[in-house]
């Protein structure tokens, strides 16, 4: 029987010659049509290089605001040494008469752009080959390598080029302060975390950042998680929570009671009246829309946790419940390094989703010491194991309650056991600072403490 199986080494690399010269043909007989070719290609996208620069040149001269004119463009591609001035003219002409008319501009960069993600898919899947076929290599690396390399591509990625500064700011920093100055653009803005005081210090939660709670056991990390998350995902923002520590339904359970203002514990005895009940469903009706999804599947790796978010879809925020029990795809010498190999996947997960991913941590026994300590406040070098948590974390959240050490005060009664502070004990982006909230144990609420009733 003919062996059928393609040799992807001498496999020759798809490309469309018409398709490129009718994009570059429709922009030259009318300039305004750039701003429809834009949005779906970039340069790399095209295969052969002088039609790269063609295309570059052309987005150039429309982020200086100039008029796309044959002349110019001559002289940028002369400038690169791509063509002289005879040969310039003469191909810019053909390429101007390539195409009647630009009305169909849209359907030929698509042409040009699933041939640029056909090239970058053979390359890619030259490289899965290449490092599959390599001695000791682990099933389930290669597995999330050849993942991550498809998902790169979906999502754009593939092959990306270095980027020139003027470029970057022209294009996509421009782009992005447009769409945060614009009241209708709510889907580039930071999330708001649904807490004012906190938002007002690190402006929401941002894209690509990763966010650590830290806390005692105990204190209320996961209470505070479940707040954000459903403050969110009440929003009609996708939220993923990822609970290594609770099932779903003890989860569901929680974020009812909370909702419903009934103790916890009446929906794990079924102690309930008929208000409770009343309460419940009215609760019910009101998160019916709440978009905040749940996973409760131990010992889950990084890599798992990326691919369900993919497979899930339009997640806009992802939450970890918590570090200390999430599984390590490599065997590692100590638990230091499994935690900071673990806090760098978690980043690069917020920036290849481009997502806010927020993990909790515990934290040492550090501010429970009896001595050398004044304070039982937490602190930034307290995080638990490794102190790559603090440099990969874009923002470090630390919780305390005066109350959980209520006991080794010598007048407990003058506590505020409805007090807690958050303290921004780092942000990447702007100011740090303490954040008082109103803790309701009752409810496992956190909630912006009224200032009114403040005494500080």
């Amino acid at each position: 029987m003919e062996n059928k199986i393609t040799d992807i080494d001498t496999m020759n690399m798809p490309y469309s010659l018409e398709a490129e010269q009718a994009v570059l043909g429709a922009i030259l007989i009318e300039p305004e049509a750039i701003t429809r070719a834009i949005p779906i290609i970039k340069p790399d996208f095209f295969y052969l290089p002088q039609h790269k620069a063609i295309f570059s040149s052309m987005v150039s001269l429309d982020t200086l605001g100039t008029k796309i004119d044959p002349l110019l463009v001559l002289e940028s591609l002369r400038s690169d040494g791509f063509f002289d001035d005879a040969e310039g003219k003469n191909y810019l002409y053909q390429l101007s008469k390539s195409v009647p008319t630009s009305a169909n501009i849209e359907l030929y960069c698509k042409i040009v752009r699933d041939k640029f993600y056909i090239r970058t898919l053979i390359t890619a899947s030259r490289e899965i080959v290449e490092t599959a076929t390599q001695a000791n290599a682990d099933a389930d690396l290669l597995l999330d390598a050849a993942e991550q390399k498809i998902y790169d591509i979906r999502r754009g990625k593939g092959g990306s080029p270095l980027q020139k500064l003027s470029d970057i700011i022209a294009g996509e920093v421009f782009h992005r302060l447009g769409e945060l100055a614009s009241d209708t653009s709510e889907d580039a803005k930071p999330i708001k975390t649904g807490l004012s005081d906190l938002d007002n210090i690190i402006s929401g939660l941002n894209k690509s950042d990763l966010l650590i709670i830290g806390a005692r056991p105990g204190v209320g990390k996961t209470s505070i998680a479940l707040n954000i998350a459903r403050n969110i995902g009440i929003t009609g923002k996708k939220v993923a929570f990822f609970s290594l520590e609770m099932s779903n339904m003890q989860l569901a359970q929680r974020v009812l009671a909370t909702e419903a203002r009934i103790v916890s514990e009446k929906l794990q005895s079924g102690n309930l009246t008929p208000d409770d009940w009343y309460k419940l469903t009215s609760a019910l009706a009101y998160l019916k829309d709440c978009e905040l999804y749940f996973d409760e599947t131990a010992n889950i790796t990084i890599p798992d946790i990326k691919a369900k978010v993919r497979r899930q879809k339009n997640i806009d925020c992802v939450f970890i419940d918590y570090l200390g029990l999430v599984a390590s795809t490599k065997r590692t010498e100590n638990k230091v390094q499994e935690i900071a190999d673990i806090t760098r996947d978690l980043k690069l997960m917020a920036k290849d989703l481009k997502i806010p991913v927020i993990c909790c941590a515990q934290l040492s026994r550090a501010p429970e010491a009896k001595s050398g300590r004044a304070s039982r406040k937490p602190l930034i070098s307290d995080l638990r194991d490794s102190g790559s948590i603090e440099q990969d974390a874009d923002i470090v959240l630390l919780l305390y309650r005066e109350a959980y050490y209520k006991n080794e005060k010598e007048n407990p009664d003058d506590i505020k056991v409805n007090t807690a502070e958050l303290e921004v004990a780092k942000n990447r982006h702007g100011p740090t600072g303490n954040v008082h909230l109103t803790w309701n144990a009752e409810y496992t609420l956190f909630s912006t403490r009224d200032r009114r009733y403040y005494d500080d």
